[in-house]
């Protein structure tokens, strides 16, 4: 869970009311926070680099306030301060609108060009008119971008944020990527200019930088944001440019979030736009700023999109454990943000989600913003009205009873990630990878993790290339699951629980996997036979040496194959022995 450090005084100051550290602790678990630590920075100096150190530190009170990792509009003061006063019916929760440019003017542009494709190629933009910042306001600024960085940015991996002062710079900007010998320009807090290649050298050094160099100082092109004079804002995800750095002073900020992912991007910039735009001169309004794709596309942004769900009184009254009326629960969802009225048919509520609940995706998360709304300690502890007994899956159990027997039998079991490459799954294994019915990760962060595996075996038999060197015969066995299509299901696919085993040795070693197949029918209590019973029949299989293969039929049914990996399989995988293997179905004999 992030940490919020705040001043205890400026806190109360913005709540308009002292309190205890016990009564804030107390509306601290009300709103579903919790109050990790009372400290100061002098304490937290003392504590990490001795007293010597903390001399001359600050004794200001801090509040160190645990948050919950999907509540990013509670990550800087403004935040919490807004929630908490909603919370207490002190406020309404305030509308934020996206405006025009002041008397007719354009919007703000910033233009995309297809070279950022290879390395971060999504943008958005806001503006910020005629904020006014205190060095209170700006260290707040400052500091909600950088746990929006290390929250759901993924430590600049997916989002990087970027504030200009506008009033330095001059539109349409241009958002590119160049080889980093050709970008030039002076770095935030730096007294000269450098190259992007001696920025990469020079903040190696840095204690706060030198965690985002590997993003992109690998790439052949570096990505990098100019204004229409070729005055540098920013080189994402690592520094911004002194020209255009914020100050007390500044009125107009320009906001701008390079990404790999856009979803993210819209959230990151909401979160930033809705938090400060108070201290605007018209307080929640942001001014907009139309982003320019390289197919030629304009969006405007932000989006501060207001969304709508309806669900039932009785719905929250069933899964949280409370007879409320749909009235009092309206009123509940509303202290928490979430606007909400009786829509007049069968006790429906219709709750509104603003662009700050971006945590808000079921009807699971506004039921449980009821609950707190409610208090946990307000809900009257009740017997369950049925009486059940715990107890293991069967699916389970099956598993380590085979488990323990197929250790017992002498082959040692692995784990291997369940995402693998579309080549693990396909093209090593001699498929195409449309026939194996993988279901595919939309934004995969690697090449290694891109599809759900649909079988067992690839995994296994990295595991044996990793372990080459350790004395054969190399015998490792998988039970596990995968994941397959399956439209009959709501979510598109299922898991599937198979077996799978191989033998690596200077031999193919076909009768040791044959004889494991036989142990495990034999645990099953499936006789051998061609009816009632399993038997095996020769197949053809594009993994398998021809004629070295077999299919595994038990009740009529195919539930496997075993047989010896073909030569060319073995060699994909960096294999140099014969190798067998058997893959089986476990689910038909539960």
């Amino acid at each position: 869970m992030p940490t919020v450090s705040v001043k205890r005084d400026l806190l109360f100051e913005a709540l308009g009311q002292t309190y205890t550290d016990e009564e804030f602790d107390e509306l601290c678990f009300e709103f579903g926070l919790e109050l990790d630590e009372i400290t100061s920075e002098k304490d937290i100096i003392s504590r990490e680099q001795g007293d010597e150190k903390a001399e001359g530190a600050s004794d200001v009170v801090l509040y160190k306030i645990d948050v919950p990792a999907n509540r990013y509009d509670l990550l800087c003061l403004e935040g919490l301060v807004r929630g908490l006063q909603v919370f207490k019916e002190r406020m309404e929760a305030p509308r934020y609108k996206r405006v025009s440019p002041a008397n007719g003017g354009e919007p703000q542009r910033l233009v995309i060009t297809e070279e950022t494709a290879s390395v971060r190629p999504y943008a958005v933009a806001a503006v910020l008119r005629n904020i006014t910042f205190t060095q209170e306001r700006y260290d707040s600024f400052i500091e909600l971008q950088e746990k929006l960085h290390q929250n759901v940015c993924r430590k600049r991996t997916l989002v990087a944020i970027g504030t200009h002062d506008l009033d330095t710079i001059s539109g349409p900007f241009t958002y590119t990527a160049k080889p980093p010998a050709d970008i030039r320009f002076k770095p935030l807090n730096q007294s000269k200019e450098y190259t992007a290649t001696e920025l990469m050298s020079l903040y190696k050094a840095d204690s706060h930088l030198k965690h985002y160099l590997h993003i992109i100082e690998n790439e052949p092109l570096y990505p990098i944001i100019y204004d229409s004079n070729g005055i540098v804002l920013s080189m994402p995800p690592i520094i911004n440019g002194d020209h255009t750095k914020i100050s007390l002073n500044t009125k107009n900020i320009f906001i701008e979030c390079t990404a790999t992912d856009h979803t993210k991007a819209k959230i990151t910039l909401d979160m930033v736009v809705t938090m400060f735009s108070e201290y605007c001169e018209e307080p929640f309004t942001v001014e907009e700023a139309e982003v320019v794709y390289p197919d030629g596309r304009l969006c405007v942004y932000p989006e501060l999109a207001y969304r709508t769900e309806t669900l039932s009184g009785d719905f929250i009254n069933k899964k949280v454990g409370i007879n409320e009326s749909a009235e009092s629960i309206a009123q509940l969802l509303t202290r928490m943000c979430l606007r909400s009225e009786i829509t007049g048919e069968d006790d429906q509520i219709q709750v509104e989600i603003p662009p700050t609940r971006s945590d808000v995706i079921h009807a699971c998360d506004i039921m449980e913003d009821a609950a707190i709304a409610y208090g946990f300690n307000n809900i009257v502890r009740s017997t369950p009205r049925t009486y059940t007994v715990a107890n293991q899956l069967p699916l389970n159990k099956l598993t380590e009873l085979l488990r323990q027997d197929l250790a017992a039998a002498g082959f040692t079991e692995a784990l291997t990630f369940a995402l693998c490459s579309q080549e693990d799954i396909a093209d090593k294994l001699g498929k195409n990878i449309a026939e194996t019915r993988a279901v595919h990760i939309s934004n995969p962060k690697t090449a290694e993790f891109q599809v759900a595996r649909t079988s067992l075996l690839p995994g296994l038999l990295k595991t044996v290339a990793a372990n080459r060197k350790m004395p054969l015969p190399l015998k490792l066995f998988e039970i596990s699951d995968v994941v397959l299509k399956d439209e009959t299901k709501d979510v598109g696919a299922r898991n599937n629980r198979r077996l799978c085993a191989v033998y690596y040795n200077k031999s193919p070693g076909f009768e040791v996997i044959h004889g494991l197949l036989d142990r495990v029918m034999q645990l099953l209590d499936v006789k051998p036979g061609r009816n009632q019973g399993y038997h095996i029949q020769a197949a053809e299989d594009s993994t398998f040496f021809p004629g070295r293969c077999a299919e595994i039929l038990s009740g009529g049914k195919s539930i496997g194959h075993l047989g010896v990996l073909h030569p060319d399989v073995l060699s994909r995988f960096e294999l140099t022995m014969p190798c067998s293997a058997i893959d089986i179905d476990i689910e038909p004999f539960l």
